[in-house]
Parts: structure tokens; C-alpha cells; sequence
């Protein structure tokens, strides 16, 4: 059974810093992108970061550019997401993903392997 579970939300102040984990198991990830995904409260899931299989190449929506950094450990089938200068509008349960293939996508349709998500809180 394939899962992705995430790990690392919670609760901190503007200006902060979180450190989302994505753990994969069941099958490895090495030859697929990966991506984080949020969704707010009556909005929408969006797009966060992707990270392409063999280069590392990455990809950030405008909102969080400059202030995210995902990465990988293909060893550890684990995707990170680095959040720093968290704002309130950051605030939402985040999701991590895997690709239908190796290049970093940005549509929801491109990922065929979804965690439970992992609820993050910005306070003002």
C-alpha cells in the first residue's frame, strides 16, 4: 500500500519558521517529481513547490519564492518543505504529493499519490 505522510505543522508566529516532511512508503519516488499543495479554509488547493526526480530541478508559486526551499532525499524517499517568514496567509493544511512523472508539475491533476495533509497556523 502506497502512502505519503506528512509531518512538521503546527502553530508559530509570523516571521517564523516550519520545517514540513513528506515520507514515502510502499513503493520509492526516486523517478517521479514531488510537490507540496495547500489548502485555506474555503479555498481552493493550490499549488506550493515542486521538485523534479534526477536534477533537483524546483519550481514555487510566486506567493512563497524567496521564503520556501523544497528539497529531496532520494535514499530516504522523504520531501522536505523549508518555510521561512511565514505569514497569516500561509496559514492552511499542506499536502505533499507525488508526480505522474519526473519533471516538476504545477496542476493537481499531474499527481497520482496524495498524503493526508499536515495543518499549518500563522498567527499575527
Amino acid at each position: 500500500q502506497v502512502q505519503l505522510v506528512e509531518s512538521g505543522g503546527g502553530l508559530v508566529q509570523a516571521g517564523g519558521s516550519l520545517r514540513l516532511s513528506c515520507a514515502a512508503s510502499g513503493r520509492t519516488f526516486s523517478s517521479n517529481a514531488m510537490g507540496w499543495f495547500r489548502q485555506a479554509p474555503g479555498k481552493e488547493r493550490e499549488f506550493v513547490a515542486a521538485i523534479s526526480w534526477r536534477y533537483g530541478r524546483t519550481y514555487y508559486a510566486d506567493s512563497v519564492n524567496g521564503r520556501f526551499t523544497i528539497s529531496r532525499d532520494n535514499a530516504k524517499n522523504t520531501v522536505y518543505l523549508q518555510m521561512n517568514s511565514l505569514k497569516p496567509e500561509d496559514t492552511a493544511v499542506y499536502y505533499c504529493a507525488a508526480a505522474r512523472g519526473a519533471q516538476p508539475m504545477v496542476a493537481i491533476y499531474e499527481y497520482t499519490y496524495w498524503g493526508q495533509g499536515t495543518q499549518v497556523t500563522v498567527s499575527s
